[in-house]
């Protein structure tokens, strides 16, 4: 039912899925640009119209009962911030966990951390996917075409500048609903890094 009411209401608001799924069972997938809260449903509507499951992190006292289990029902992964395991430790467990069952984990994650610009991508995807051994997937909606899709797997390599330069060549012609709100892929650990190196 939900694969028929996503596909419904895609094909009514004029957008499609392009492209092929990743061949991984997990990954991070990046979602960008986000510049409205629409990106959430549209996203949702093509993970749900291709049968996805996506994941997404929430603090664990959101998940505390009476709608705990609604919330991992609709794919929330509970983070624990007073654990001494940091964030990007306890999904890099939750990725090692799934694939060591066997079993499908797609992560969601808006790297710009808002709808409004700011200067610099959070880089907790990266080191989630580095730490665990996943690719980054490179998802995007385009409502310059009203098309989304998958991008390229990349593999976080010694060379963060050279994998966030093939990031910042992919979406340089990818259009939010306001383009203006839209965050540049950099990291502020390549500033970091480039203060250093000088």
């Amino acid at each position: 039912m939900r694969r028929l009411v996503a596909r419904v209401f895609l094909r009514l608001s004029g957008w499609a899925f392009e492209g092929p799924l990743p061949q991984a069972r997990q990954y991070v997938l990046i979602a960008a640009p986000h510049t409205s809260n629409w990106d959430f449903v549209f996203m949702i509507a093509m993970a749900w119209s291709l049968r996805v499951r996506l994941h997404w992190m929430g603090k664990a006292s959101l998940f505390a009962p009476p709608h705990g289990w609604l919330l991992r029902a609709a794919g929330g992964l509970p983070i624990h911030r007073s654990a001494r395991a940091g964030l990007v430790e306890q999904v890099a467990e939750r990725f090692r966990q799934a694939a060591q069952q066997g079993t499908d984990l797609v992560l969601a994650v808006p790297a710009e951390g808002t709808r409004e610009r700011r200067t610099h991508w959070r880089s907790g995807f990266y080191h989630i996917a580095r730490l665990a051994e996943v690719p980054v997937v490179l998802g995007y909606l385009d409502y310059a075409r009203r098309r989304g899709g998958l991008g390229p797997a990349l593999h976080p390599s010694a060379d963060m500048r050279a994998d966030m330069d093939r990031v910042r060549a992919f979406y340089a012609d990818k259009l939010g609903r306001y383009p203006e709100r839209f965050t540049p892929p950099r990291l502020v650990e390549e500033d970091e890094g480039a203060r250093s190196a000088g």
